[in-house]
């Protein structure tokens, strides 16, 4: 008797959609990957392509390359514009595409609690084009800077200002901080770079939230060490072309604004006829199946696991890889007719970049930070990156900026 292979549908191929479908590369099932873009990106270094470190290349890999050898697995290049739970049905600008299981993992987008002023006018660096753009607009800048004879104008040019103290925005603070010091010197001679600024503003009292207190202030300390003015309890109110207004009534003057400072489910997610929690992200059952439909899974930064009083996973690459796993095998066991398992999270830590040899990590409950942290959180990334020729590329340019104190990508390409 011919049994019809089940057919799913994975929306997204960031960490946790590119997990599920590796899950699935000898059953027999067939799976389809959909996505606006072509690559999966490692949003954990968008930030060296920011600071000129990296080329974006050498953070992506085409999706079509890592799913290669998975004969069961195809991947469809469109923009899904709707989901129809009921019908079982994706719709997309390339169709539509039906499924009997559906793993819905299209991520999150930047959250800017309702800032309308922040959302026009600021940097993120959620993608490549961001990373890209961000860096264009600091290189230009610091141009704009070296024709402008008004020495106030100068200063409000080379000052910028990174809202958000998580781990993004420190390690954005702390690679600024070392472009401005070892290399912008030698390009611009012509410039006082010490009327330069890069200013963290965080709404909390204390950086990296994850963290425990000894080291968060580590981290502040090694920001404050590089000349950077970290300030905390600082709730942004609004923000325009010349800089951010505090909500205390303080005005930053900054030319560049990168916020970095929140994120929250995709505006699709919310287009689901589902219960949503913090941030706009689905509430799913402790399988990470969708209330209502049993054959329809969440995860991600989509995803939020339990009920509305139950405490969201933190939106980090970890909690992703494993919730993908998860769904991906609980498919498998449906299919079969199998009890389902219920998500646990396996939090192995987290950690920080701060600078030149200096890094904090809570890792396995140890606390380190310094040389130690800092080899361990490059060891970590390069094993993370997907692909051999990223793995070497990257090593190369981490050397190559080692030894000479140099950033090869100084490039205003738009």
């Amino acid at each position: 008797m011919n049994v019809q292979r089940k057919r799913i549908v994975i929306v997204g191929a960031g960490f946790a959609g590119l997990q599920a479908a590796r899950q699935f590369r000898s059953a027999p099932v067939d799976v389809t990957v959909i996505d606006k873009h072509n690559y999966h990106t490692f949003v954990p270094l968008l930030y060296q392509v920011a600071t000129a470190g990296l080329e974006p290349e050498e953070v992506a890999q085409p999706i079509r390359r890592i799913l290669r050898g998975a004969r069961n697995v195809q991947f469809l290049l469109a923009t899904v514009t709707a989901v129809d739970l009921d019908g079982r049905v994706v719709i997309t600008s390339n169709g539509r595409v039906a499924y009997d299981h559906l793993i819905f993992a299209a991520g999150s987008t930047p959250n800017f609690f309702g800032l309308e002023s922040v959302a026009k006018t600021a940097a993120t660096l959620r993608d490549l084009d961001d990373a890209e753009a961000l860096r264009d607009r600091v290189l230009l800048a610091f141009e704009r800077a070296a024709a402008e004879p008004d020495l106030e104008r100068q200063r409000e040019l080379m000052t910028i200002v990174i809202v958000g103290g998580g781990p993004t925005g420190v390690e954005l603070a702390g690679a600024l901080a070392e472009l401005k010091r070892h290399v912008l010197p030698h390009d611009y001679p012509e410039l006082d770079l010490s009327i330069a600024k890069v200013v963290l503003l965080e709404a909390t009292d204390h950086l990296l939230p994850e963290m425990p207190p000894k080291l968060r202030a580590k981290a502040k300390e090694k920001l404050e060490a590089l000349g950077v003015d970290v300030r905390t309890g600082s709730i942004v109110a609004g923000a325009d072309g010349n800089g951010v207004a505090l909500r205390n009534g303080e005005r930053v003057a900054a030319d560049t604004v990168v916020w970095v400072a929140g994120l929250r489910a995709v505006p699709l997610a919310e287009s689901l006829p589902i219960p949503t929690g913090a941030a706009g992200r689905l509430i799913v059952r402790e399988t990470l199946q969708l209330p209502g439909h049993p054959e329809s899974y969440a995860v991600g930064d989509v995803a939020h696991v339990g009920g509305p009083d139950t405490p969201p996973h933190p939106m980090l690459a970890p909690v992703a890889i494993q919730q993908g796993a998860v769904a991906a095998k609980n498919i498998l066991r449906q299919i079969a007719g199998e009890e389902l398992q219920p998500f646990v999270y396996k939090d192995r830590g987290t950690m920080a970049t701060i600078g030149r040899q200096a890094a904090v990590a809570h890792i396995f409950g140890l606390q380190l930070n310094g040389f130690l942290a800092w080899l361990l959180w490059l060891g970590l990334h390069l094993v993370w990156l997907i692909g051999f020729r990223n793995r070497l590329l990257v090593l190369v340019n981490w050397g190559w900026n080692y030894l000479t104190y140099e950033r090869a990508v100084r490039l205003i390409r738009h």
